[in-house]
Formats: C-alpha cells, structure tokens, sequence
C-alpha cells in the first residue's frame, strides 16, 4: 500500500476555507483530516476527538518537549495551546489516508522543516470582498474585524510561498479546483511509485 501524502491548507479567516473543506472530503475517499489537540475548554456541542483532542496544559508541553517534539505543528493562541499530532498523522499517511491539515501560515512553515506536504492557499478574491463576507457574517465588532482584515493582508502576502493557488471567487469553482489539486497529486504520487517499481532494463 502507497503511503498517503500531507495536504496543508490554509486561508485568511472568513474565507470560506471550511466550507469548502467539508464540500471536498463529502466527495472524496481515502481523505482523512488531523484533529488537533487543544489545551482550552471544549465548547457547548464539541466531542473529544472529533473537534479536538482536549488536554491539558501540562500533557501538551510534555508531548511537545518529546525529541522528536510530539507535534508536527504548535502555536499558542490567547493562551491556550494547539497542536497537531505527529503519531496521528504518522499512522493516518502510514494506512494510505491522505491527510489534510487545516492550518495557518505559521503551522504551515513549522511543518515544512519536517516534512514535504501539498500546500495549498485559498485566497478571496480582493480584500474588499473578504471586508464585505466578514461584515455580512455580523459576528465582529469594529475593532475585531480590523484585525482580522489586517491578517488577512498579511497572510494573503505569503500566498507565493505555497504550491497552490485557489481562489474562491465562487464556492462551486473553489471546490472542484481542491478536488482537482487532490487528484493530480495522486496522480503525480501513484506515477512516482511505479517509476520505482517497474524494472530498467
């Protein structure tokens, strides 16, 4: 069995990188997505190990203390920790799943210095447009959405730094273009496999 391939993703927030996401690993198989650990409370409607794996404080430092750290990823958010899991993600790529890892641009990097993954950015199309989403959301006051549109600047920035470009002008596009990088990337790993297999005369 081939092992499966790391798909890091990764979007300014609002963007609809989630709704597209869930659209994507509807319609195809042998994805699997990593769930990360968290140290900050579960929310009203959040299971463990389906939202997130909740820890505490003490057993997230121990994990990413571990040499190799126990995280392929980490960042510290508000002063809650957030991670993902190396082990879990070792053992999804290890069983043939493709493994998507819904990340920002920071994880993203973090996870390069150990790995080779498919990065994959999904931009709006203009800042104005990804202002004009927020608002309509009505879940940001003034000063929230300033900070979000001033990340969004920042990380729309570092788009180049990825292998792919989606952007998501109109979600139906957006979706076939993901599910179109996902299969050429298949593609691209089965062709590799069978350059190694097949015998040279």
């Amino acid at each position: 069995m081939a092992e499966g391939f790391l798909l890091v993703v990764s979007a300014p927030s609002g963007c609809g990188k989630t709704t597209i996401l869930k659209q994507v690993m509807a319609t195809i198989s042998g994805l699997a997505f990593s769930v990360s650990h968290t140290t900050r409370q579960a929310r009203l409607g959040e299971r463990h190990g389906r939202d997130y794996h909740f820890i505490s404080k003490e057993e997230f430092i121990a994990l990413r203390d571990q040499e190799p750290s126990g995280f392929l990823e980490w960042a510290e958010v508000h002063g809650n920790f957030y991670g993902t899991s190396r082990q879990e993600v070792d053992a999804l790529l290890a069983a043939g799943r493709d493994v998507v890892l819904d990340i920002d641009i920071q994880g993203a990097e973090q996870v390069k210095r150990t790995a080779d993954p498919v990065t994959i950015f999904i931009s709006p199309p203009t800042l104005a447009e990804l202002e004009r989403r927020l608002r309509g959301r009505g879940t940001e006051n003034e000063e929230d959405l300033a900070v979000r549109l001033a990340n969004a600047e920042q990380e729309m920035a570092a788009a180049d730094s990825y292998r792919y470009l989606i952007i998501n002008d109109e979600l139906e596009q957006a979706v076939r273009d993901l599910q179109a990088v996902i299969a050429a990337e298949r593609r691209r790993r089965n062709k590799a496999q069978v350059n190694r297999t097949v015998p040279r005369d």
